[in-house]
Parts: structure tokens; C-alpha cells; sequence
């Protein structure tokens, strides 16, 4: 799965705090993923937090020159 630090991640089960949107900090074996509700930040492996994934919004930024 391709995912990016900058990215939304919008999961199936909600955080306590009621939100489901989170922003990816950092990948690689781990990801650390802000809440976009309540701003915890949260380490979760990859495996589990993949499986979790509902969708992923990108924004699309492009150059034009």
C-alpha cells in the first residue's frame, strides 16, 4: 500500500475521541499518525494500521510551469 507522510488516512473504526481522519508524520515499518480530531499523536505498526486503512485522500499538488 502506498502511503505517504502529508497523507489523510480516513480508517474503519474511529479514534476514542470520535474522529476517524488521521495524518501520516512518518512511514516505514511503523507509522506515526496524528488524530485530526484531538491532535494524539500515535505510533502503529504497519501491518495493523493497513488493515485498518479505509481510504487514503491525497491532495494532488502539481507544478505548472
Amino acid at each position: 500500500m502506498d502511503v505517504r507522510p502529508g497523507d489523510i488516512l480516513q480508517m474503519k473504526k474511529p479514534h476514542p475521541c470520535g474522529s476517524k481522519e488521521f495524518l501520516v508524520l512518518r512511514s516505514g515499518m511503523d507509522f506515526k499518525i496524528r488524530c485530526q480530531g484531538c491532535g494524539r499523536e500515535v505510533m502503529v505498526p504497519r501491518l495493523k494500521c493497513e488493515k485498518n486503512i479505509k481510504k487514503i485522500l491525497r491532495e494532488n499538488i502539481q507544478d505548472e510551469h
